[in-house]
């Protein structure tokens, strides 16, 4: 069995999701093994969107059985509403959608912790506010988890919920410093009513995700694993504190999946022709340059907004020394440029070739965010083009300015490129 995994190189929003779906065929499985309703994907199939945050980009695929790993932690009414959103479509998940029973659940009060602890200036790292966060901090404390199996026994559901909400409103109360005005109480007999409705949604869903895993690969069934988030917010090996809450790198398949690691065989690192950054933290190539520049325009012809959030993504351009730091901790094997069709129509591109830190140039990535925050760019300038490529099929389809640009990317990464994408849509893409 050779499982495959896609991993998002730079701060996320690569567009792992389209790389997914154009392997899905190829693959019995696909597996989401981290994160939580705050992991965009948008797939563009014969021109019909799909915008999904929690379910894996593989239920678009017929005749692939999509994964919610353990590692994952679940907001119920998300996952009702994108469940319905694709029955509405035409997509029958009935027999092709699985939820690991050891996912943790989010619940309202964590979306209000998060609210309270984002409310004030110390201490704020710009979270996408769905509760991800506190539900992981409950995870390893151990004390106030939920799992989602616990959701399917109501006496117990109740039992554990009149325990923890009690302690969430002190805590929340203390959180609030005495502005009570907007602060929200929660009644655990009203949160186990509302989830116990969801549970009986779930229910069908809901099996050992890990012993299914592992029987697949008994079987020899093809396992694709899609990381949510990206690389650089890996919670252990990312710009810290500004990461996610799990581990977003290909070492978190194991925990998150309970598949060992050495059944995946082959790693496909994810980049964006340039990069983007949501929320707070260093970014080093951001084009911070006002409602007329650089920056403006890549946000605006690439539709650089969150899916999840709506927020406006900061853009600047690409780091490849970022991202030779990822792909050496992924353990990439080679990489997948996305969105090139958005530089088209740019005079001169830019890549960051090395960092200027107080004067000392540097090529390799701090391993402390601070650090990071002081990092100057040094960049290595290269001409444009002006054609429009997103009808290009083939590389020579390519006009020579973004051959050499891709070209460049590959050697400053160490890694070849083998698919470019030049539009959103499945058939928008270059399979070198």
């Amino acid at each position: 069995m050779a499982g495959t995994c896609v991993v998002g190189l730079q701060w996320g929003d690569e567009a792992k999701g389209k790389i997914v779906d154009l392997l899905g065929d190829t693959f019995d499985l696909v597996v989401r093994y981290n994160g939580g309703a705050n992991a965009g994907h948008t797939v563009v199939v014969g021109g019909k969107t799909f915008k999904l945050s929690l379910l894996p980009t593989g239920v678009i695929r017929p005749n692939v059985t999509s994964v919610i790993g353990n590692g994952v932690v679940v907001y119920p009414p998300r996952f009702v509403e994108e469940v319905g959103q694709l029955a509405k479509a035409g997509i029958d998940l009935s027999n092709g959608l699985v939820l690991s029973d050891h996912a943790h659940v989010i619940f309202p009060y964590h979306m209000e912790e998060e609210r309270l602890a984002e409310s004030g200036t110390e201490g704020k790292i710009g979270t996408t506010g769905r509760g991800i966060g506190p539900c992981y901090q409950d995870k390893v404390g151990r004390r106030f988890g939920v799992r989602v199996g616990e959701l399917l026994r109501p006496d117990h559901l109740r039992e554990r919920l009149g325990q923890i909400v009690p302690f969430k409103n002190r805590l929340m109360a203390a959180f609030a410093n005495g502005h009570a005005d907007t602060l929200k109480a929660f009644d655990p007999a009203a949160v186990a009513d509302e989830y116990l409705g969801y549970a009986e949604q779930l229910r069908p869903y809901v099996a050992d995700t890990s012993r299914l895993l592992q029987d697949a690969v008994k079987a020899g069934k093809r396992v694709l694993f899609e990381a949510a988030q990206g690389s650089l917010l890996d919670v252990d090996h990312g710009t810290y504190p500004y990461v996610t809450s799990s581990s977003s790198l290909p070492s978190g398949i194991w925990g998150g999946s309970g598949l060992p690691a050495k059944h995946v065989t082959r790693v496909i690192g994810v980049v964006k022709a340039y990069t983007t950054r949501v929320g707070r933290g260093p970014f080093p190539t951001e084009l911070d340059d006002g409602p007329d520049g650089t920056g403006e325009r890549i946000r605006r012809v690439g539709r650089e907004y969150g899916t999840v959030t709506g927020r406006p993504r900061r853009c600047g351009w690409f780091d490849a020394v970022a991202v030779r730091y990822t792909a050496a901790l992924a353990g990439a094997d080679e990489i997948t440029v996305m969105l090139l069709d958005v530089l088209s129509g740019l005079p001169e591109l830019r890549l960051c070739v090395a960092y200027d830190l107080d004067g000392d140039r540097r090529t390799h990535f701090p391993s402390d965010a601070y650090e990071l925050e002081r990092c100057k760019p040094v960049y290595e300038t290269l001409p444009g083009w002006g054609e429009d490529i997103t009808a290009a099929r083939t590389l020579s389809d390519l006009p020579a300015a973004a051959r050499r640009y891709l070209d460049r990317v590959s050697e400053l990464v160490g890694l070849p490129a083998a698919v470019v994408s030049v539009g959103p849509d499945r058939e928008q893409t270059i399979r070198v």
